[in-house]
């Protein structure tokens, strides 16, 4: 019973803040609901970049991987830690001031055309498609990660959970937009935080940890394959390719449009200093308290859970041991924050790129923002019921949808992350070679995961890399951009630009 009154204290505290901000912002445009009016301060900036960031992975994936192989597997979050801090450090302040310089862009697709005073909806139309694409099936996931959580903690009916789930999702994300995806991914940015600090120091505290029950191996039943689950406990013990992916991880961010926009959406250029140190400090402690969890775990749990191949569930598990009904119920909803803190800012900017990069521009060009506004509303219904149908179907199909979610962070970063840091970088950068960044980085991401898996290799990697020499061989065998284009990179270099 605790473990229930604390989900729905969690629920009525999301779906309150939707309202609050649907009543507050009843007068807003387009703007206002997509970007928040660019106000946001630097404390909720930072917990709803990261909380966006990390999804159900932080809590269950993991710390579940760990558990089962060792801390090899953690090189994936020391990739996702670094590319982190290099996303803050060198992307987002110069992103806010270009994003503010070209025309005040409110979406990625916008800005890259913007900022190359393109007057071809191209770029922005082939941008925003991907979106739509990719973040429908992000969302889906998102809607079948909170049903599982939903359906173990409290054993109903995997439709009615979904259902649940899916519904204060699309109110708060309908009704407050921006506003609210921040403000209540701050608050489940901060509960992620506590729930993954809380279950270390308490087992620190109150267990006792046998470390020879690290080396015993289990073997588990995996989609028909007997999977030997050997704990590695040194972390440079791990193949070459895995710490190599691991790095390549990090490359990621900076393409990632839900974590890209919230550096545009703060209030100043000169908050973005504080936001990186929030931003920071969370995610490495966040990362290192999902590592150390998993490694107490198999040695007080691992008994329980990999013999069935459940290594996923060792934080529920965990919680519900060390802590009363109630306290755990509060921890346990951090997994559904981690889901929803990312759906949320999909379906957002999912319903930001069509409202933004397709509506106004091709289809309706003289809509005002009241329609504008309420066309996205309408569009975060569209992908909601989209989503929820394509996570509800059953059979190969829609296992084979879902399993593309593991590659939209490799598509996203090799089509637009090396195209993004030129752009805040290099003067010199050109239209052409902005198209051809993204062609070439989105191509060779999809040909290497269809043909060049075998290598190991994650596809980000060789995709990032070829979108960097196709944007800068492009570019240079260009003419040079305008003086109008060049403008726009040094107003954007004036640190008054946004003042």
């Amino acid at each position: 019973m605790g473990e229930l009154i604390a989900f729905v204290l969690y629920f009525v505290l999301m779906l309150g803040i939707g309202i609050f901000f649907f009543l507050r912002s009843a007068g807003g445009g387009d703007k206002e609901y997509f970007l928040g009016g660019r106000q946001m301060g630097p404390w909720v900036t930072a917990m709803s970049a990261q909380a966006s960031d990390m999804s159900a992975w932080l809590l269950m994936g993991l710390p579940g991987s760990i558990l089962a192989f060792g801390l090899g597997q953690a090189w994936i979050g020391i990739g996702l830690c670094i590319g982190t801090i290099l996303n803050w450090v060198l992307i987002a302040k110069r992103l806010r001031r270009f994003s503010a310089a070209a025309n005040d862009s409110i979406t990625l697709p916008q800005y890259l055309s913007n900022r190359f005073a393109s007057k071809s909806p191209a770029l922005q139309i082939i941008c925003a498609v991907v979106f739509l694409v990719f973040f429908t099936v992000y969302v889906a996931s998102g809607f079948v990660a909170g049903a599982t959580v939903f359906t173990t903690i409290f054993e109903i009916p995997e439709n009615v959970a979904m259902l649940i789930f899916a519904a204060v999702l699309i109110i708060y994300t309908f009704l407050g937009g921006y506003n609210a995806v921040c403000w209540t991914d701050f608050f489940q940015g901060m509960l992620m935080l506590v729930a993954l600090l809380a279950v270390p120091i308490v087992v620190v505290f109150t267990k006792d940890l046998d470390v020879s029950v690290l080396n015993t191996v289990y073997t588990y039943t995996d989609g028909g394959k007997e999977v030997t689950a050997a704990f590695t406990s040194n972390l440079f013990s791990a193949p070459p390719t895995e710490i190599i992916n691991g790095m390549a991880w990090g490359l990621g961010y900076f393409g990632m449009p839900h974590i890209l926009v919230r550096f545009m959406g703060i209030k100043k250029s000169s908050m973005i200093k504080k936001s990186a140190m929030v931003a920071c400090v969370w995610v490495v402690i966040t990362l290192l308290c999902a590592i150390v969890m998993a490694y107490f775990g198999r040695m007080l749990i691992g008994h329980e859970l990999l013999p069935s191949g459940k290594q996923s569930m060792v934080f529920i598990e965990l919680a519900r041991d060390l802590f009363p009904g109630f306290i755990a119920g509060i921890l346990m909803a951090a997994i559904m924050a981690a889901s929803m803190s990312t759906a949320d800012s999909q379906l957002l900017v999912a319903s930001s790129s069509f409202t933004a990069d397709i509506y106004r521009p091709v289809l309706r060009k003289n809509c005002s923002d009241k329609e504008a506004l309420w066309v996205g509303r309408i569009v975060v219904l569209v992908i909601s019921v989209i989503a929820y149908l394509i996570a509800s179907s059953e059979g190969e199909g829609a296992q084979a949808i879902m399993n593309m979610v593991e590659n939209a962070w490799a598509g996203f970063g090799s089509a637009f992350g090396a195209v993004v840091i030129l752009s805040v970088f290099w003067r010199r950068f050109t239209y052409k070679g902005a198209i051809a960044g993204v062609l070439v980085g989105a191509v060779v991401d999809v040909v290497w995961l269809l043909f060049l898996s075998s290598t190991g290799i994650y596809e980000l990697l060789p995709g990032f890399i070829a979108s960097m020499l196709a944007a800068v061989v492009v570019t240079l065998i260009d003419k040079a951009p305008a003086a109008e284009v060049t403008a726009i990179y040094d107003n954007a270099m004036d640190p008054t630009i946004d003042d």
